[in-house]
């Protein structure tokens, strides 16, 4: 194998590898939402950026039980929200907004809680190589809130 050869390998290994890094050192893209009390998949979400902000929307609610179908239909709405949110469809719904790049971590944002109809400030931490998402909502202090690991999907 000529040096050439070799060099251009080289390269194109190198670029394969910082393309896949790149694709996982961000929170854009599709999550498994795990819920923190169940440790059971609760959703899709897809989080998006546009000018710098992370923005996420519930692609797809999942592993609903017979009870939650009876009590909120087939496709349940927030009736706890305030606001324009208020009756409208969970799935489709933009749940997060105003998140931006602070060092490691994504802040500054809220974060919604369909279920409850609450807001929370937010902060994301991604882990395990880009492969999972801590996601903590609090009020007040970050120490205070509570945490959901969400797991990145193809």
């Amino acid at each position: 194998m000529t040096l050439l050869s070799r060099f251009t390998l080289a390269t194109g290994l190198l670029l394969i590898a910082g393309s896949a890094f790149a694709a996982t050192d961000t929170p854009v893209g599709t999550w498994k939402t795990i819920d923190d009390e169940t440790h059971m998949a609760k959703s899709i979400v897809e989080i998006t950026e546009n000018n710098g902000e992370l923005q996420a929307h519930i692609v797809k609610l999942l592993n609903r039980s017979a009870e939650d179908i009876a009590r909120d239909g087939e496709s349940p709405v927030c009736k706890k929200c305030d606001g324009a949110r208020k009756n409208q469809p969970i799935e489709g719904m933009t749940i997060m907004w105003g998140v931006t790049k602070d060092d490691d971590v994504w802040d500054g944002g809220k974060i919604l809680d369909p279920k409850n109809g609450k807001e929370y400030k937010v902060k994301l931490t991604l882990t395990d190589g880009g492969q999972k998402l801590d996601m903590h909502a609090y009020i007040g202090f970050a120490l205070l809130g509570r945490s959901q690991v969400w797991e990145r999907q193809p």
